[in-house]
């Protein structure tokens, strides 16, 4: 590892205890009866252990999308040719994708990163470049990168947070754009789950059943081929991962290093999660998961995690839209916490001891 993954992973501490619990006894002091907020309440309390705060704040709020092909798509395991994905990226950047219009709905200001697109991109406006080479190799054939380019995607990921803080941040979501991605992440889940690959295999794009075996052909392929360690995410990640992958794996780890809440979307965002969680079993703390995709890994990947996502709306569009969603409700958690009276201070009186 490099000296600055080592100093990040190093940053990386548990969550403030006393936070938390001074924010446990104000959401029990609060004008309600105690619980009757549910998921709010303990997420209140989580975020409090994560920033720091036993009144915590939630108000510059970004949404990390990452872009990179795959050369696993020559294996044709999706529905759209590999063009599509720096067509989206194109349309991040005008405004006019799912992510654009839920981040502008909740407030969140959305950060595209190429991470390795094909056909690069000209300089342009709002759009950040990470590129670690045009898309990675096909993993059914070799391993999908280096070491080297596993390690510099991570490292990537760690610059883009630290970027993003330096302008103001107190949350971020994690959002993806790739042809190919769910077939990456399928390998990536299936090797640091330990779970057989048609247990973690969706239909990404919409495959039908011929095609959905066939993909799931590949990614045991691409398992038999490279042989990844699960002991070693960083190999793991290398063989059979993306370079988005890698890259929003270092969005995690950095933002926990600094105490930011980090909100997960799909599938492909649980993959990096996965991977962040294996270099530090500590950066799981800072997740959120916000909602559980209908790719039939993403549950797997969430109860590795030992997440619970907070909703489930069928959801499978990736880009960070989730996300995004999910952050509007921690957001909401916050200000419950914040400014929600207690009894004492509404002059409201409380619940007797014992119910008659």
């Amino acid at each position: 590892m490099t000296k600055s993954l080592l100093e990040t992973l190093g940053a990386i501490k548990p969550l403030n205890l006393e936070t938390m619990e001074a924010a446990r006894r104000r959401q029990d002091r609060l004008t309600k009866p105690q619980g009757s907020l549910g998921q709010l309440e303990e997420l209140s309390i989580r975020l409090a252990g994560m920033i720091g705060s036993s009144r915590p704040e939630i108000r510059h709020k970004a949404v990390i999308t990452m872009a990179a092909d795959h050369g696993v798509a020559a294996e044709g395991v999706s529905l759209y040719p590999q063009e599509v994905t720096r067509q989206m990226v194109l349309n991040f950047l005008e405004g006019g994708a799912g992510i654009n219009v839920l981040a502008r709905h909740v407030g969140a200001r959305v950060v595209v990163v190429d991470m390795g697109v094909i056909g690069g991109f000209e300089p342009r406006p709002g759009l950040l470049c990470k590129m670690i080479d045009f898309g990675t190799r096909n993993m059914a054939r070799g391993a999908a990168m280096s070491r080297q380019q596993a390690l510099d995607a991570i490292e990537a990921g760690i610059e883009v947070i630290q970027t993003e803080i330096a302008k103001g941040l107190d949350i971020v979501g994690t959002g993806d754009m790739g042809i190919g991605n769910t077939t990456a992440s399928s390998a990536v889940c299936a090797v640091m789950t330990g779970k057989p690959v048609v247990e973690v295999t969706g239909r990404g794009t919409g495959l039908g059943d011929e095609q959905l075996a066939h993909k799931v052909a590949v990614i045991q392929k691409a398992l038999q081929v490279n042989q990844p360690n699960p002991d070693d995410p960083l190999d793991v990640l290398a063989r059979v991962g993306g370079f988005e992958i890698g890259g929003l794996a270092g969005v995690i780890l950095g933002a926990a290093a600094n105490h930011i809440p980090v909100v997960i979307d799909g599938f492909i965002s649980g993959a990096a999660a996965l991977i962040a969680a294996g270099l530090s079993p500590t950066a799981r703390e800072y997740l959120i998961a916000a909602h559980l995709s209908v790719e039939a890994g993403h549950r797997v990947a969430l109860d590795h995690l030992g997440l619970t996502p907070l909703l489930n709306l069928n959801m499978r569009l990736g880009e960070g839209t989730g996300a995004a969603l999910a952050i509007s409700i921690a957001e909401a958690a916050a200000k419950i916490l914040d400014e929600m009276t207690t009894f004492e201070e509404a002059g409201v009186s409380e619940a007797e001891e014992e119910a008659v």
